[in-house]
């Protein structure tokens, strides 16, 4: 698929725009597999209940045809207060089951968006008034599926009433001289297993939408190379900008490391690739400290400075580029120079006059 500029959406989403997407409420989300699990959960609490459902349902009616029987008139007033007892009996049924599949729809929901709550798809839209928006979509790849499935789920429900009703309409002839009991019983029976099995098919078909949905929402957040590196400016900042406000930190570290050179009491240099100014405060310092180092033009700069203010310069290649490469600026030296540069530093403090 092309975007507005025609390039090719080719690249993963980024989890700045997962996550961007998410705060608008598009995730991947299957609406077959909330209904599945919303009605299979109902059928599975009534098939629990429903010995229980039937009693309440049973002694109510009871109750009702005695307090019909005893009533001396059966005035509107008594039939309203009848009518009113019946609708409270079902309400304490069915609303128990109402609760349970409004709690299923939830915990379907929640499990594929990982219980996301956001307000922004309800939000008017302008965009969502667009016609041509609309016509686009109903002639989609997404509509298109959708209307297999519906079609799938009508021929597969037709085909399984067909087979049961054509196995069962000598029996249903024979149950007229059963009780009504006896016959409800077998009638419930099938129904309920006509419900598992339309349920078992209408769960493949949902676990197949499962699937086709998130294969659907990886496509349609696909992004452009383009957009790609937009996103990163935005978020990681312009590789130029970046670039040159690391260059200036460059600039201003060495600027701060040069200022330290005069400070030094001796510079190794190699000759002209490497230099390393050492400082050694005999009070304070438990080992030599790299106060500068640098390669070609800033060694250059380093003895340049360094012969400016009289510090000695000693050129000595293996030592040079073992101090510039294991020594990290502003640190003490390893142990495995100690001797050499004691030597170096003893000899230097006695031309100056600083070892007692």
């Amino acid at each position: 698929m092309a975007d507005q500029g025609g390039q090719e959406k080719t690249e993963r989403a980024t989890p700045k725009k997962r996550r961007d997407e998410r705060k608008k409420g598009h995730v991947a989300m299957s609406k077959d597999v909330v209904t599945v699990v919303s009605l299979m959960g109902i059928f599975c609490c009534l098939r629990l209940l429903f010995p229980i459902i039937y009693e309440s349902l049973q002694d109510a009616m009871v109750f009702q045809i005695s307090a019909v029987g005893k009533m001396e008139e059966l005035s509107f007033a008594n039939q309203q207060q009848v009518g009113w007892n019946a609708v409270v009996v079902v309400a304490k049924c069915v609303f128990p089951l109402g609760l349970l599949s409004i709690a299923f729809a939830v915990v379907g929901t929640g499990v594929q968006t990982r219980f996301l709550f956001t307000w922004d798809p309800l939000k008017f839209k302008l965009s969502k008034l667009n016609p041509l928006k609309g016509i686009k979509n109903m002639f989609s790849l997404k509509q298109v599926v959708e209307l297999l499935k519906a079609s799938l789920k009508i021929l597969i429900l037709g085909v399984i009433l067909y087979n049961i009703l054509k196995d069962q309409i000598i029996v249903i002839a024979q149950m007229m001289d059963l009780s009504l009991t006896s016959s409800g019983t077998y009638v419930l029976k099938e129904i309920f297993s006509m419900v598992l099995k339309i349920g078992m098919v209408f769960a493949a078909i949902a676990g197949f939408d499962f699937f086709y949905q998130h294969w659907s929402f990886e496509k349609d957040m696909k992004m452009t190379k383009e957009e790609v590196k937009e996103e990163f400016k935005q978020t990681e900042g312009d590789p130029k900008v970046k670039g040159k406000i690391r260059s200036i930190q460059q600039s201003m570290a060495r600027s701060r490391m040069m200022q330290a050179v005069p400070d030094a009491d001796v510079i190794i240099r190699n000759p002209t690739h490497y230099a390393v100014a050492l400082k050694y405060d005999l009070d304070h310092d438990n080992a030599p400290i790299v106060i500068a180092k640098g390669q070609d033009h800033i060694a250059l700069k380093i003895v340049e400075i360094g012969e400016q203010h009289g510090i000695k310069v000693l050129e000595n290649k293996p030592l040079a580029r073992g101090l510039y490469a294991s020594t990290p600026l502003n640190s003490e030296i390893p142990a495995e120079y100690y001797g050499i540069v004691a030597e170096i530093l003893v000899e230097i403090f006695r031309m100056n006059n600083k070892l007692v």
